[in-house]
C-alpha cells in the first residue's frame, strides 16, 4: 500500500443526463427513457435507470434499445442545460475543498484530506455533499470514498444509485483481492479477456503476477496494474486539469454519400469547433477527421500542423485534406473532427499530506 494517505472521495451522479431530462419533465419520471438517438438509428447518450431494467446502455444504437425496450421514450441531448446544472453541482464540491478534478459534467475526484469544513470524517463529507446536491437540485450521487483516486472510482459503482462506499485503510487489501477484474477501473473489455485467458479473474489472481509477466503481457499498463492492486496509486487530484483535446460532430438523419455534401457539413462542424476554441482561448496543431460509415466501422484520419490553429478556414482546409485523402470505403452516417497538441501549458500544484484518519 502506498505510504502517501489521501482522503479522495469520487462522486458519481446517478444517469446524469436521463435524471436532468426526469427532472425538469415530471411526465418523464419513473419511465424508460434514452437521451439521444431515436428508435431508426443514431446512438444513446445516457439512459434512465428505468431503461437500464431492460438492457439499454449509453453508446448503444437506438434501433438495438427500441427493441430492448419498446417502451423506450427517447428525447435529444440538452447539453447547455446539464453544464449548467454541472456548474452548480461544482460550487458545491468548492464548498468543501479547492481540490476538485471533473472528469466529466457528471462526476469529480475531491481531495477532502484537508476541507473548509474541519471536517475528519471523508465519509461524512460524501454524505453531506450528496444530501446537499439532492436538496438544491433534485438530483442523486453516489459517491466511493479510499485512499487514492483509482480506489475511490472503483469504490463509488458499488452502491449506485444514491449510495456510497468507504474503504478504509485496513480493508484495502482485501477489497482490491476479492474485487473482479472485470470493474477495475482501466480493465475494459479487451483487457478483461485477455487477463481471463491468463487466468486473472479477480483481484487476487492479478497479485499473483509479477511486475516482468504482467509488462510482457501488457506493456506500459503491466506497472499499472502491477501497483493498483496493491493500493498503490499516487495520482494527485489536481484542480487545473488540462484540456488534452477539443472536439465537435455529428450524427446525420440520412447517409451521405457524396464528398460535396460531407463537406457542407464538415463547415458546420468547423465552425461549431472553432467557436469553442475561441471561447476557451485554446489552439492545436494535430487536427482529426472521424469518419462513421453505415455499417458503423469507423476511421480517423490525422495531420499535424507546424503552428497552432483556431480558425474556422485553417481547420477547414487540412479537414478537407483528409477527407480527399483517399476514397471513402462506404456512405457515411456521422462526422467529427478534434483537436489536440494544444496550447495551454501544465501547471503545477501543491498537495499537503498529513495524517489519515476516516
Amino acid at each position: 500500500m502506498s505510504e502517501t494517505l489521501r482522503k479522495i472521495i469520487h462522486i458519481d451522479m446517478d444517469a446524469f443526463y436521463a435524471s436532468v431530462e426526469q427532472l425538469d419533465n415530471p411526465v418523464l419520471r419513473g419511465k424508460a427513457l434514452a437521451v439521444g438517438g431515436n428508435e431508426h438509428r443514431g446512438v444513446i447518450c445516457a439512459a434512465s435507470y428505468e431503461a437500464r431494467k431492460f438492457g439499454v446502455r449509453s453508446a448503444m444504437s437506438g434501433v438495438v434499445a427500441k427493441r430492448n425496450c419498446p417502451e423506450l421514450i427517447f428525447v435529444p441531448p440538452r447539453f447547455e442545460r446539464y453544464k449548467e446544472i454541472s456548474k452548480q453541482i461544482r460550487n458545491i464540491f468548492l464548498d468543501y475543498t479547492d481540490l476538485v478534478e471533473p472528469l466529466s459534467l457528471d462526476e469529480a475526484y475531491l481531495d477532502v484530506t484537508v476541507n473548509k469544513k474541519g471536517n475528519p470524517s471523508a465519509s461524512k463529507i460524501a454524505y453531506e455533499i450528496r444530501c446537499q446536491i439532492f436538496t438544491e437540485l433534485g438530483l442523486t450521487a453516489s459517491a466511493g470514498i479510499s485512499v487514492n483516486k483509482f480506489v475511490a472510482k472503483v469504490a463509488s459503482d458499488f452502491n449506485k444509485p444514491n449510495g456510497q462506499k468507504t474503504v478504509v485503510p485496513a480493508e484495502l487489501n482485501s477489497f482490491l483481492e476479492e474485487l473482479p477484474i472485470r470493474k477495475f477501473y482501466g480493465v475494459g473489455k479487451v483487457t478483461t479477456e485477455k487477463m481471463y485467458q491468463l487466468g486473472i479473474f479477480s483481484g487476487l489472481d492479478l497479485k499473483q503476477k509479477t511486475q516482468p509477466f504482467l509488462e510482457q503481457h501488457f506493456g506500459k499498463s503491466g506497472l499499472f496494474y502491477y501497483d493498483v492492486v496493491r493500493g498503490i496509486h499516487n495520482s494527485e487530484v489536481k484542480s487545473d486539469r488540462l484540456t488534452k483535446s477539443v472536439a465537435a460532430e455529428n450524427t446525420f438523419n440520412e447517409n451521405l454519400t457524396s464528398e460535396v455534401y460531407m463537406m457542407e457539413r464538415l463547415e458546420e462542424i468547423s465552425e461549431t469547433l472553432s467557436k469553442r476554441l475561441q471561447k476557451n482561448k485554446l489552439s492545436g496543431k494535430s487536427i482529426t477527421l472521424k469518419i462513421k460509415y453505415s455499417d458503423f466501422t469507423q476511421q480517423t484520419r490525422s495531420k499535424t500542423l507546424p503552428y497552432f490553429v483556431s480558425d474556422k478556414a485553417l481547420l477547414l482546409e487540412t479537414v478537407r485534406e483528409l477527407l480527399y485523402q483517399e476514397r471513402m470505403k462506404n456512405s457515411v452516417r456521422l462526422l467529427g473532427i478534434s483537436i489536440s497538441n494544444l496550447n495551454n501549458s501544465e501547471k503545477k500544484s501543491v498537495v499537503v499530506q498529513l495524517k489519515f484518519d476516516f
